[in-house]
This record gives structure tokens, sequence and C-alpha cells, in this order.
């Protein structure tokens, strides 16, 4: 079985209101089609792409399984989660350009 780097990860908004947590293959990909508001949903229609945690495996099934189990904590457990990496809920997304466009 091949191993694929997996992603979870947690959105807000810019002023911390609301989160939106997921799953995907392609981070960088993923938050590109966030910021550029290019799928119709929750993160378009409140505006959420600041990117304030994300950790990853390469095991889909337990990346599925960890976001699940991240939707279904209260808002305090979410938010003690995205301290643990990122205490100032800075944006750590930081490539704004198209991935597709990407050398290499």
């Amino acid at each position: 079985m091949n191993s694929k780097t997996c992603f979870v990860y947690i959105l807000t908004n810019w002023n911390d209101k609301v989160m939106y947590v997921g799953v995907t293959g392609d981070l960088e990909r993923r938050m590109y089609e966030h910021t550029h508001e290019l799928v119709d949903g929750f993160t378009k229609r409140y505006h959420v792409h600041k990117l304030v945690y994300y950790e990853y495996t390469s095991d889909p099934r337990a990346a599925i399984e960890r976001e699940k189990r991240i939707k279904g904590w209260t808002r305090a457990k979410k938010n003690a989660l995205v301290e643990t990496m990122n205490p100032k809920w800075n944006d750590l997304y930081g490539g704004r350009e198209d991935p597709s466009l990407r050398s290499g």
C-alpha cells in the first residue's frame, strides 16, 4: 500500500469567530482554493481562510478519523489544540500564488 501524506487542518476567519476542520492530501492546493474562494460552501460563505493548525499522517484513514474526532470537540478543546502549535493564532499559510504555477 502506497503511503501518502494527508493533512488535517483547522481554519478560522480573521476575527476568529468560526472554525472549519478539514482533511486533504495537498494542503497547499487546498489552501489556495480556500483563500481564493474557489469552492462553494462553508469556508466561502464565512470567509474562513486563515490556517491556524495542521498535522499530517501517511495514513488516510487515520486522517479522516482524526478530522471527525476534532469536529466533535468543543470550541474550547479546538482552541487548546490550535494553541499547542500556534499560540498567537498566526496565519500559517504563506503561499498565496497558484500552486499549479510552481516549477519543479
